[in-house]
């Protein structure tokens, strides 16, 4: 029998970005809250530190900070006739797990989402009518607008200390940044980063053909800096060491450098690591949550009771948890009833490979997370449709994250995979060749989905969550445009070789693209195709709340994460200022 626990205010499940920013404003608030992570507590120190962090067989290859696909693995399928077999290694996406989540490992990418991005099917249809759309696309409005979270956009980006140069500050345009941004109402806390040599050859060749380059937004910090919670950050070293791992300089903003030790100290807050939840339990109704059972490392399982339940998880994993404890319905692609699954979104990623001559020397190493100069004349609609036969975008972005000798071995076209020709390629290639990185819209279709699978447990015995998902035809369109346009910029770079690498189906699993995954509980002003309410609030189970990238009724162009610090400070002011005030639906 599970040992029932004494009632909390609050259960929180997952203590990453959303977990710990949402527990400590409410735990601030004098409201009890407990937070329940997966995975082991971690922090700068130790944990981050040299030699001991900068090991890429552990965190590169074997994948030492995401989840444990032994235990806790996903299903994969292109179609939903198919038959979806398990992943046994993550390539394509990186869950992470342990305290701070994906924020730990993250790169530091510190974008803002378009004005059009929360009005996506209303601007579309009105700039360009109904039949642009495939008959099979899903697009929808947010229910919340740009203008609404352009307040908790600025809060989020003063927390992790973004670095940038405004390009729209309250509608003027600002030489030296992205003229194509939404309005910002202040400029970034800190100044960009440094321009890496492959960014500023690739500002001359972007310059030339027209476009509109600027310093890719960042949050990795490039002056010391102390965020509103009083916790300082110091400057970005540019040790290549950034995605996959954890910042052993408290210069890239996580969990760990911005507001977990605020949290921490807080005596309403109890944080309980290694506790594997296993569903979210509800009354006779269906209508209220009670709490939620989890089982500890010893195999214990316990029954935390609670007034408010908030699911702040890896976006797939809370699509997960919903499945698992029955709350809504879920989505048939047949049929098109229910919504929990629905929308699942990923992000169309392709590369151009640029190989300039052995006198241009790059210096790829030096590089933090989101080191790049970038366009973006070419993501969302900032471009004109009319005649193109697709909607959406990629930003194109030249730069360097890092030049692991491990994993960064640029080669051209028809270099043997092994023996001595391919290490005298990587030899000639390795500090000449310029990445360029094209993140793509990822539009909802019909049949991309996430549903629990019917026939693979996890190691608590619960079904393991299923994707089905492939890229749709208009993304691939899309895609090869762009990709195009991207492949001019390199060759006016005077490249010796570019690769021209569009994306084309069907998606495989087997390599890395992003860690973006969206939708499947997705927000909106209408319960028939939209999971929560435009508070993140469930429609079906008002005193929970769901808030992650699965709120994204598909994806930008953009790196998800400031998003979705918006909309964590968003849903935090509606739970203080509303929802405690009078428990309820919102909406």
């Amino acid at each position: 029998m599970p040992q029932k626990l004494r009632e909390v205010d609050v259960v929180v499940i997952g203590v990453g970005f959303a977990g710990s920013i949402l527990a400590k404003e409410l735990a601030a608030s004098g409201l009890k809250v407990v937070g329940l992570e997966r995975g082991h507590g971690r922090h700068s120190v130790p944990d981050f530190q040299a030699p001991a962090i900068h090991d890429e067989l552990k965190y590169s290859i074997r994948k030492g900070m995401m989840q444990d696909v032994t235990r806790e693995a996903m299903t994969f399928r292109n179609h939903h006739r198919e038959v979806a077999l398990p992943m046994r290694q993550w390539e394509a996406f990186l869950p992470g797990t342990g305290l701070g989540g994906c924020g730990v490992h993250w790169n530091g990418q510190a974008w803002r989402y378009q004005e059009a991005d929360f009005i996506y099917k209303t601007h579309i249809e009105q700039r360009y009518g109904k039949k642009i759309l495939d008959p099979d696309l899903r697009i929808q409005d947010w229910g919340v607008t740009y203008q609404e979270l352009e307040p908790y956009y600025d809060r989020f980006e003063h927390l992790l200390g973004v670095c940038g140069k405004a390009g729209n500050l309250n509608g003027k345009i600002e030489p030296g940044g992205n003229p194509l941004e939404a309005p910002r109402s202040r400029e970034y806390p800190n100044p960009p980063m440094k321009e890496q040599y492959s960014g500023a050859l690739f500002r001359k060749a972007a310059l030339e053909l027209g476009y509109h380059p600027f310093l890719q937004p960042s949050a990795n910090t490039t002056r010391p800096y102390t965020n509103p919670e009083g916790l300082t950050l110091n400057p970005c070293v540019y040790c290549g060491f950034c995605e996959r791992y954890g910042c052993e300089h408290f210069a890239k903003a996580s969990p760990q450098t911005v507001i977990l030790p605020v949290l921490m100290k807080n005596p309403n807050f109890e944080l309980r690591t290694e506790s594997q939840v296993l569903r979210i339990n509800l009354d006779s109704t269906g209508k209220k949550a009670t709490g939620v059972s989890y089982m500890d490392v010893q195999g214990r399982e316990f029954e935390q009771p609670a007034g408010l339940v908030l699911l702040t998880a890896f976006a797939l994993n809370d699509v997960r948890m919903l499945l698992l404890s029955g709350i809504g319905k879920p989505y048939d692609p047949t049929t098109e009833a229910g919504v929990v699954g629905r929308n699942y979104a990923y992000q169309t990623q392709s590369y151009v490979p640029t190989f300039l001559g052995e006198d241009v020397h790059l210096n790829s190493y030096m590089a933090g997370g989101a080191s790049g100069t970038v366009i973006d004349d070419f993501s969302v609609d900032n471009f004109d449709h009319s005649s193109l036969g697709f909607i959406g975008g990629c930003y194109v972005l030249c730069g360097s994250t890092n030049a692991r000798p491990v994993e960064f071995h640029p080669t051209p076209p028809g270099t043997p995979r092994w023996g001595r020709k391919w290490k005298d390629a990587v030899r000639r290639h390795y500090n000449h060749t310029a990445i360029f990185n094209l993140s793509g819209t990822s539009t909802a279709m019909r049949g991309n989905y996430l549903d629990l699978d019917p026939t693979y447990r996890d190691a608590w015995g619960l079904p393991l969550l299923r994707i089905t998902f492939d890229f749709p035809d208009n993304d691939v369109r899309m895609s090869r445009f762009v990709t195009h346009k991207a492949s001019e910029i390199a060759r006016q770079m005077g490249a010796k070789i570019v690769v021209d690498s569009p994306r084309t189906g069907p998606f495989t699993t087997t390599s890395y693209q992003s860690t973006h995954n969206t939708g499947g509980a997705v927000i909106g002003t209408d319960p028939s195709t939209s999971v929560v309410n435009r508070y993140c609030q469930s429609w079906d189970v008002p005193n929970v709340f769901v808030v992650g990238a699965c709120n994204y009724p598909q994806n930008s162009s953009y790196n998800p994460t400031v998003t979705l610090g918006a909309l964590i400070y968003w849903t935090a002011d509606a739970l203080k200022t509303r929802y405690l005030k009078r428990p309820g639906p919102l909406v």
